[in-house]
């Protein structure tokens, strides 16, 4: 890389401190060798104490899905499970007609958003695929209030395996947002699916299959589910719910409620381990690594669905035309995943380019976008120019 190119990554970085978040990591992989390591700001960022070093951990939040991913396509590749192999045949429960109801807001605002206009028509969620679920197309809802019934059953004083019962079951039944291949709607609820069919297939917890399956043959020490010391990870979101800053803890409500362990959020790591597990799937990709099949690689980044500027592979966020989207200035056959926390990874086989930055952007709330999505698009491009 180019002086004047690791100038200006620096410069972005710098300037986005106490701006759009108080610390970052950040890694550049280019063909295979690491060109770029930074750690910037403060575990402390309102003392200026404890500075961010690289082997702090961050919460990955939905990059975590990448991980869940990856050890599902595993379990494909053993023959255990197969990607247009209904849901149902694994969560016994996950049947029957279901209507088509307006969805949660994923904000969590109790408001409802229609996906489609209101109709009589009933989906049959027994038909429903792994694949529509890992593509984002099933017809199941972006998010649901699992954390809030969980917490009026607390007080209501009901036991946690009740709790965790009543979670389960919540998912399992819920309605759907539109007919199933209709529309492409990003959804928690679809991988936390896929977490649990995942138990049921291995016979484990899931934080047992991610390590045995993704996090252990790739030598990610960092990489798996908290709660972890809150001297090892960077802070996020001060919860008013609980009065507190989440440090060490998983920032996600949902997967917080279902004891940090979930499909869709919960794991921590740091940027070395996260950039080391993407150029894994690079490598393997182009026919270098044996971490997956070059064969399951393409069928995770070919495009599956798309629904305006948004372009789906199996688990990944394929290259997107809009020019505010941090995947833009990029390849075309780039490929990844954000997390609401404020992390990211980009694979771009062209450039045999590998770039993670972690952040911990909701440190100072859940607003921000109009800060952190211009630093994203600005990054990645300069990243782009420098290789």
């Amino acid at each position: 890389m180019r002086i004047q190119a690791i100038e200006k990554i620096d410069a972005l970085l710098q300037s986005s401190l106490d701006v759009a978040f108080p610390a970052a990591q950040m890694v550049i992989l280019h063909r295979g060798g690491s060109v770029l390591e930074r750690a910037v700001g403060y575990h402390d960022p309102e003392a200026r104490r404890h500075p961010i070093d690289p082997d702090m951990r961050f919460d990955l939040a939905s990059v975590s899905k990448l991980f869940t991913v990856a050890a599902f396509m595993a379990l494909v590749e053993a023959g255990r499970v197969s990607l247009d192999q209904p849901v149902s045949t694994v969560l016994k429960t996950f049947i029957g007609a279901r209507a088509i109801q307006p969805q949660p807001d994923p904000l969590g605002s109790g408001k409802l958003h229609a996906i489609v206009p209101a109709t009589a028509e009933t989906v049959d969620a027994s038909r429903t695929t792994f694949r529509q679920l890992l593509t984002h197309t099933s017809g199941l809802p972006a998010w649901l209030p699992l954390w809030k019934m969980a917490q009026a059953m607390q007080r209501d004083g009901a036991g946690d395996e009740v709790i965790q019962q009543r979670m389960r079951e919540m998912a399992l039944q819920t309605a759907f947002a539109y007919p199933a291949g209709a529309h492409v709607v990003y959804s928690d609820v679809g991988l936390i699916l896929i977490g649990w069919a995942m138990e049921q297939i291995d016979g484990k917890p899931l934080a047992a299959i991610v390590r045995e399956r993704v996090a252990q043959p790739l030598g990610l020490a960092s990489i798996g589910y908290g709660p972890i010391p809150c001297a090892q990870a960077v802070p996020t979101e001060l919860y008013a719910h609980q009065g507190r800053r989440m440090c060490g803890e998983v920032h996600d409500e949902n997967a917080w409620a279902l004891h940090g362990i979930a499909g869709h959020a919960g794991v921590f790591g740091h940027a070395r381990d996260v950039a080391a597990f993407g150029e894994a799937l690079r490598r393997s990709l182009v026919g270098e690594g044996t971490f997956l099949k070059r064969e399951t690689l393409r069928e995770m980044t070919r495009l599956q669905a798309q629904e305006d500027d948004v372009r789906r592979g199996i688990g990944f966020a394929l290259w997107s035309p809009n020019p505010r989207a941090m995947s833009h200035a990029l390849s075309r056959s780039t490929f990844g995943h954000l997390g609401f926390t404020g992390t990211s990874l980009w694979i771009d086989p062209e450039r045999e380019l590998t770039f993670v930055c972690l952040t911990n952007r909701v440190y100072y709330g859940r607003g921000g976008e109009d800060v952190m999505t211009p630093f994203r698009a600005a990054l990645s491009k300069a990243v782009a120019d420098a290789v």
